[in-house]
C-alpha cells in the first residue's frame, strides 16, 4: 500500500476512533440527565427520608447505570443546589423546593400552610396611571390609577417570591390600611369586594433575573426564575388582581392535575 494510502486509512480509522468516543460520552450525558430528573422527583417528594442518597455502586444498580452516569447525574443535581457531597458521609440533601399547585387558585400562604408561616414585606405601595398592558387586562382607561405594590414573600424567613401586583383603586384603595404583611391579597380581594374570586388565567415561564430581582430574592445574579403571569377575576367576572410573579426557581416547583379533552 502507498505510503499515501496508509496514512489516509490510519486517519480514517483516528476520525472513527474519535467520533465512537464522542457519541460515548453523548449517550452517558443523556443517560445522565435522564437519571438526574428522576432522583430529582425523589428529593422533591421526600423518597430520602434520612437526607442521604444511597451509595452510588447502588444507585447503579437500582438504575441500572454505570457509575460514571450515576456520578455525572449526581453532579448535575449538586450544580442545581439540591445535594452535597459530604465527606465520611455520602451524597445528601441541603435543598427543598415547596409544591405550588397550578390547579387551584390560591394565596402563597394558602398553599403552603403546611411548610410553614408565610410573610409578606410590602416594598413599595401606592397609585399609580396604567400603563396600557395593564388598563387593558383590567379593563381601565389608559392612565388611570391603579393600585401597584411590590410584595418580597418569604417562608420561614426564606425569600420565595417577588410579587408586582396592580389592582382597580376602587377596589385596591380599601387594602390601604389592611394587614398586607401577614394576610393574601386574595383573602383580602374576597373580604373588600363581599364576592369569592371566580378564575385566573396564567402564564409561566423562566427568565433570567434582572440585578434588582437577584438581589432581592437574595439568588446568584442571572439565575433562572419562574414567572407567573397572573389575571384573577371576580366570581362575576371583573378583573381584579394582575400580578406578575417572580419565584425562586430552586425552591418552587410547579405541578398540577390535567384532563385530557379534545
Amino acid at each position: 500500500m502507498p505510503p499515501t494510502d496508509r496514512i489516509r486509512d490510519h486517519a480514517g480509522q483516528g476520525a472513527t476512533t474519535v467520533a465512537a468516543h464522542r457519541a460515548r460520552r453523548r449517550l452517558r450525558a443523556d443517560q445522565a440527565r435522564q437519571l438526574a430528573d428522576l432522583l430529582r422527583r425523589q428529593l422533591l417528594t421526600d423518597g430520602f427520608p434520612d437526607g442521604t442518597l444511597p451509595h452510588e455502586s447502588t444507585l447503579a444498580a437500582d438504575y441500572r447505570a454505570s457509575r460514571n452516569t450515576v456520578r455525572q447525574a449526581l453532579d448535575l443535581l449538586r450544580a442545581e443546589g439540591l445535594v452535597a457531597r459530604l465527606p465520611g458521609v455520602g451524597t445528601v440533601v441541603v435543598a427543598q423546593k415547596y409544591p405550588h399547585g397550578l390547579d387551584r387558585l390560591m394565596g402563597l400562604a394558602e398553599t403552603l400552610h403546611e411548610h410553614g408561616r408565610v410573610t409578606n414585606e410590602v416594598r413599595t405601595m401606592g397609585p399609580v396611571a396604567a400603563p396600557a398592558p395593564v388598563a387593558d387586562r383590567l379593563h381601565v382607561p389608559p392612565g388611570t390609577d391603579v393600585l401597584y405594590i411590590e410584595r418580597l414573600r418569604r417562608l420561614g424567613g426564606i425569600p420565595l417570591s417577588l410579587d408586582l401586583t396592580y389592582l382597580p383603586l376602587d377596589i385596591g384603595t380599601a387594602l390601604l390600611g389592611a394587614d398586607l404583611e401577614n394576610t393574601d391579597v386574595f383573602r383580602l380581594l374576597e373580604a373588600v369586594t363581599g364576592q369569592r374570586l371566580g378564575q385566573a388565567e396564567i402564564t409561566l415561564e423562566a427568565v433570567t433575573a434582572d440585578a434588582h430581582s437577584a438581589a432581592v430574592l437574595e439568588a446568584p445574579r442571572g439565575a433562572a426564575v419562574l414567572m407567573l403571569e397572573r389575571l384573577t377575576h371576580l366570581a362575576d367576572g371583573r378583573p381584579v388582581d394582575l400580578e406578575f410573579i417572580r419565584f425562586r426557581g430552586d425552591r418552587i416547583s410547579m405541578s398540577g392535575l390535567l384532563h385530557r379533552s379534545l
